[in-house]
């Protein structure tokens, strides 16, 4: 019996062993940590899944074939190390799922954006398609591939882009690109490459769209030779999607259509009618018609903490942005009002990535900046240098909100540019504490 490791107990990792013991192969599933869920080692450990923790032993590793991990494994670790030394290949949750079945792949990547893009294409798609959303979003493919679907609408990391060989999408989708995972990747250019993986030679799909606001995608659409290109935010091309005389555009092969008003989307910001370009391009390449793309779009809600609409209060509107775990997607939010007086909430864990660019979107667009955490003191010191002062310290969320309500804005934004873990669990955990704390006032 052909014996397979997968490296993790997470998700995907549970998800990969059930689906290989599934199979008829002989499982092996290790964990290097000790803190684990007690009944998911015993569930798998009921059907025949050999499980350890603790540690990545020798005798888990001899004589594997084959070996799956998971996104939060850098290919520096020392496992990947002893995979190497013994010759074992190494792939990612995504490609094995790929190997499995039949059903095309619609893939979305980007640093910023692509959950949201994830989320609105398979809810446009569902009106025609059985088009589930999964990967990075939190559903592992691996769980979805014995069912009948017509499209996965996958979210994909840089780091599960990486672990891939044969993976060939039907749809790849790129966002955008900024800074991040810099450690993890041991460089930017590794992190781009990890992620233009999903475009080229023989993973290259069918259907390329790519971000023609950002310079270096533009400039990477040219090396997509073996797909057909379209662009959105553009309309200097002949496959393409834009924004004009406030409505979305397609074209392709020159023919143009009108898709939506803006004022009919239900997403704020430029940021957001991108991610709604990208779900119109995917749509109609599925061969939806334009009455159900729009119909679907205006159905559509955010997910959560991504510029989210909380409530209205006293003529304040509350946003949770909480998922801007870097400045450049707080910039991404803060350029999304205009003309408005904004009370911006700031700080957590400091990335210590570089500021200037958010700095001269505060001083643009955000009239009062309450910082929080442990970035506060070099927050206040690069607003200052850039001369934003009206700046206000505060030690919690609570009474970062507390201020920001006495200050009467019209918007109360949080969007923090840090990690979370100075002062909650993740990025989650401080979105909802912001939501349930302003939905109690």
């Amino acid at each position: 019996m052909e014996k397979i490791l997968i490296l993790g107990l997470s998700k995907s990792g549970i998800s990969s062993a059930k689906l290989l013991n599934s199979k008829g192969y002989d499982v092996y599933l290790t964990e290097f940590k000790s803190d684990v869920d007690l009944k998911s080692v015993e569930e798998l450990q009921n059907i025949g899944i050999h499980v350890e923790y603790g540690q990545h032993s020798d005798k888990f590793i001899e004589g594997a074939s084959l070996a799956i991990t998971s996104p939060g494994i850098p290919p520096k670790s020392e496992i990947f190390k002893k995979l190497n030394g013994h010759n074992i290949p190494i792939i990612s949750e995504i490609e094995l799922a790929y190997e499995n079945t039949d059903v095309p792949f619609i893939v979305i990547t980007g640093t910023n954006g692509k959950t949201t893009t994830t989320a609105l294409t398979s809810h446009i798609l569902s009106e025609k398609f059985d088009a589930p959303y999964c990967g990075n979003i939190g559903v592992p493919p691996t769980s979805l591939v014995d069912g009948e679907y017509d499209f996965f609408v996958c979210e994909v990391s840089s780091y599960q882009a990486q672990m891939t060989k044969s993976f060939r999408p039907f749809i790849s989708c790129w966002t955008n690109f900024t800074p991040d995972h810099i450690d993890w990747h041991e460089g930017l250019e590794n992190y781009f490459n990890a992620k233009a993986k999903l475009f080229l030679g023989k993973q290259a799909p069918q259907y390329a769209i790519l971000n023609a606001k950002d310079a270096k995608l533009l400039d990477f659409a040219n090396k997509c030779k073996k797909s057909k290109v379209f662009l959105f935010d553009t309309d200097e091309c002949e496959n393409a999607c834009y924004i004009k005389d406030n409505s979305i555009w397609y074209k392709e092969d020159g023919q143009v259509e009108k898709i939506i008003d803006l004022a009919q989307c239900p997403l704020v910001g430029h940021h957001n009618y991108q991610n709604v370009m990208c779900g119109i391009i995917s749509a109609k390449l599925c061969g939806m018609d334009n009455e159900d793309i729009k119909k679907r779009i205006m159905s559509f809600k955010a997910p959560e903490h991504r510029l989210e609409k909380v409530r209205e209060m006293n003529g304040i509107t509350f946003y949770n942005d909480s998922k801007a775990t870097n400045p450049e997607a707080s910039i991404v939010a803060i350029e999304s009002f205009n003309n408005v007086d904004v009370a911006l909430i700031l700080g957590g864990r400091d990335k210590n990535t570089n500021l200037t660019e958010m700095c001269d979107s505060v001083n643009k667009h955000i009239k009062t900046v309450l910082l929080i955490g442990e970035a506060t003191e070099r927050f206040e010191k690069n607003l200052k240098n850039n001369g934003f002062d009206n700046i206000i310290k505060e030690r919690t969320l609570e009474e970062a909100i507390d201020k920001a309500i006495d200050l009467k804005p019209d918007v109360i934004l949080l969007s923090p540019a840090c990690a979370s873990f100075d002062m909650f669990n993740s990025y989650e955990h401080r979105g909802d504490v912001f939501k349930q704390y302003v939905l109690s006032k």
